[in-house]
């Protein structure tokens, strides 16, 4: 099978095992663990933060970062359609208490600017809730893997300073972004307060994220992660993996970005067949399905049947990923696959 569902599928390459299967280990809730305290310090230092937190997921970064910076009854401002939203479990809500407050992007694709925060921020009254954070996605998962530029997120940033508002950044895939723009991690990482990154994606580790940020936040976050049952004692095998992804999958990012238009060409070849967004910036491919061709699982299941996993992601709403573990060669057959949808 040619696995398109996700770039969460990877298997680790013999290299990465043999890293894994080396790592000297310790207790990390007691602080002993090398391999996860130098990864810590590796990954702060390369986004110009002062710590960092090595945690299970994503998810569970971003609801950490959600913890730290608010309490009960404080709102997040935050894009519709962002992870945090739509894929979290209502974390926010569940964990801390806290509401979000969505904001649809004017351009479909998951990017906002700061003027869409306008008169955003809730009166100073009993009544209301209190403002207190923003969150943005870089590279925007449902909005197709775009990436919001650097300078419309400085000036959210300063909007936010302005109303003493927190930022964090869910930056699951900001390896993606870092490669297609050329903008090194320091100036994504000094753009917010927290950030969260993942080496379980495009970088092919079996599991892992990190949340970077200020000392102290960092400190409090090991006290909520512990609070999330997220402490984990002998973790430097996985911690060795996101290392060795860190010298050996960041530039190869490129070839998915690539091997993603292969697949974009050929649903846009398709009639009934719609990419949204139009231009596939990484390594994520959104497509919605016309009634003709029957429902995003109909199309999944014809398409298995020729030997390629999609992701139908709603009833007319199909994503393909492209990551490590599939080869140009197998993205032209999956390509071939989809015209043939067509006859």
């Amino acid at each position: 099978m040619i696995d398109l569902r996700s770039d969460t599928v990877t298997k680790p390459t013999p290299g990465m095992m043999a890293a894994m299967m080396a790592a000297p280990v310790g207790d990390d809730v007691f602080g002993e663990d090398p391999t996860v305290n130098a990864l810590e310090q590796r990954t702060a230092a390369m986004f110009g933060c002062e710590a960092g937190l090595f945690v299970p997921s994503g998810t569970m970064a971003n609801q950490i970062a959600v913890r730290v910076h608010c309490r009960p009854q404080d709102e997040i401002l935050l894009e519709t359609n962002s992870h945090i939203c739509l894929w979290e479990a209502g974390g926010a809500a569940a964990l801390s208490g806290v509401t979000l407050r969505t904001i649809d992007s004017a351009t479909g694709d998951g990017r906002l600017g700061a003027s869409d925060f306008t008169d955003k921020v809730r009166p100073d009254d009993m009544h209301s809730v209190r403002t207190r954070l923003v969150c943005l996605e870089v590279t925007h998962n449902r909005g197709g893997g775009t990436v919001t530029a650097p300078g419309a997120i400085n000036d959210i940033s300063r909007w936010a300073r302005q109303h003493k508002l927190a930022t964090h950044l869910d930056g699951a895939r900001i390896w993606n972004a870092i490669v297609k723009t050329g903008v090194p991690a320091k100036v994504w990482g000094g753009m917010f307060d927290t950030i969260n990154v993942c080496f379980s994606k495009g970088l092919g580790t079996p599991v892992g994220s990190m949340l970077l940020g200020p000392r102290d936040l960092i400190a409090h976050s090991r006290r909520i992660r512990k609070l999330f049952g997220g402490a984990m004692r002998q973790i430097g095998f996985l911690a060795a993996a996101c290392d060795y992804a860190l010298d050996h999958n960041i530039d190869r990012l490129a070839e998915d970005h690539a091997n993603a238009r292969i697949i974009a060409d050929a649903v846009a070849e398709v009639p009934g067949f719609t990419l949204k967004p139009h231009e596939v910036e990484t390594n994520l491919v959104w497509f919605e399905v016309d009634a003709q061709h029957g429902t995003a699982k109909d199309v999944a299941e014809r398409l298995k049947v020729s030997g390629v996993l999609v992701a139908p992601l709603g009833t007319r709403v199909i994503r393909a990923v492209t990551h490590l573990d599939v080869t140009r060669a197998q993205c032209v057959t999956a390509a071939d696959a989809i015209r043939r949808l067509a006859r």
